[in-house]
């Protein structure tokens, strides 16, 4: 089926060459861009569907690189905790943080798992993404983390809500019964080779930590991912530099993400390697916490993505409202805001079908988003609401109006 986007105000592409092209047309066949051209004229007798877009803006599909989908219940007690003093590691030795919500989640049905992973998964499309990543980490044993992925993999099978990269994060925490050395231990004799034999996981993520995994383990464990043929992340220097990011390009893993404390010399060592920096602005604003500076790392060449970070302590669902905290309050360009969720992203998440996405351009996964407004700039700059009018999804039309 051939469809073709027409009247357009303009279409930020994010491609090698920058283009903003005006004036032109999106040809759609299937769920791949056939063509951007000029005239359509040639197709207005063929069985062509015709959508006018109303002289609107459209950019590419956002991709969300860091979000933690599937869990349940709730912590927003927590902050007034923080406000009182308490640290992350104090709300968690008091029975709160990560331990609660695997609770809830151990406790949650499968449906009720799904249901909850759908019902976030519309929600973000209608924010804009066409793709994420989605980790497990609320399980905590081989049987709740093999759920979580199976989850995650049907949630794969849907139709009209964003495509998924799926991450096995077993190695989020550790439960009270068990020490980080112990823990580790199963996930290398048991949790990972169960995972490795399911199929269900396509990276492998480890949250690298001074008071959670140390340096050892966690290169024990993504060594033995890599060997098994996931490809790596990391959660690193989110507190302190507790050296995960030396870590990360000593490994030469796909992204190490917050990086909020990793020093100059060792985010320049991560560029050199091909580690993409994940930057979650989402964080330190729920947390009330200062921002990395993001206009100096781009001033030293360094690449980054940057994402929601969606979890029971970033309660944020939504692209444009990470690109507005980024561009609005902290000076970025909205420009380079948005290759940070589309090209650099697709870049550290990729498709499992090998098809080019994040930009628009013949022969690319047609997943757009037509704005509400005729400015492509307006994709962060609305962060009340979502600035999409409609979405191109899979070469599908989605219109929420």
């Amino acid at each position: 089926m051939r469809t073709i986007f027409h009247n357009i105000g303009s279409i930020q592409t994010m491609d090698e060459n920058n283009s903003l092209i005006k004036g032109k047309s999106i040809i759609v066949n299937n769920n791949i861009i056939e063509d951007i051209v000029e005239s359509v004229e040639e197709f207005e007798s063929s069985e062509t569907e015709f959508i006018d877009v109303g002289q609107r803006a459209i950019v590419p599909g956002f991709i969300d690189a860091h979000n933690h989908l599937i869990w349940a219940g709730d912590r927003f007690n927590e902050h007034r905790l923080r406000m009182e003093g308490r640290s992350y590691v104090d709300i968690a030795n008091m029975g709160g943080g990560i331990m609660q919500t695997v609770q809830s989640t151990r406790h949650a049905s499968d449906e009720q798992l799904y249901q909850i992973g759908i019902n976030r998964l519309k929600e973000s499309l209608q924010n804009g993404t066409t793709f994420l990543e989605a980790k497990s980490g609320y399980g905590l044993s081989t049987k709740d983390e093999l759920r979580l992925l199976e989850i995650v993999n049907i949630l794969k099978r849907e139709s009209n809500v964003p495509s998924i990269h799926s991450t096995w994060m077993g190695a989020h925490a550790v439960t009270p019964e068990q020490t980080y050395a112990s823990y580790t231990e199963e996930i290398l004799s048991e949790q990972l080779p169960a995972v490795l034999d399911s199929k269900l996981a396509e990276s492998a993520d480890v949250f690298c930590e001074p008071g959670w995994f140390n340096i050892e383990q966690s290169e024990d464990i993504l060594r033995a991912s890599r060997k098994g043929g996931l490809d790596l992340r990391m959660h690193v220097d989110e507190f302190q530099d507790g050296g995960g990011g030396e870590l990360a390009a000593e490994l030469k893993v796909r992204t190490a993400d917050h990086a909020h404390h990793t020093p100059d010399d060792t985010r320049q060592k991560m560029n050199d390697a091909g580690v993409m920096t994940g930057f979650l602005p989402g964080t330190p604003y729920c947390n009330g916490d200062a921002w990395p500076d993001f206009n100096h790392a781009a001033e030293r060449g360094i690449k980054f993505t940057l994402a929601t970070d969606f979890n029971p302590n970033c309660y944020i669902n939504s692209i444009p409202f990470i690109g507005s905290l980024a561009v609005q309050r902290n000076g970025m360009d909205p420009y380079h805001a948005l290759s940070c969720v589309t090209r650099m992203a697709a870049k550290s998440t990729p498709r499992s079908d090998g098809l080019e996405h994040g930009v628009l351009k013949k022969g690319a996964v047609a997943n757009f988003n037509i704005l509400k407004s005729k400015h492509w700039e307006s994709w962060c700059m609305m962060p009340s609401s979502s600035p999409v009018h409609s979405v191109c999804l899979e070469g599908q039309h989605n219109d929420f109006q």
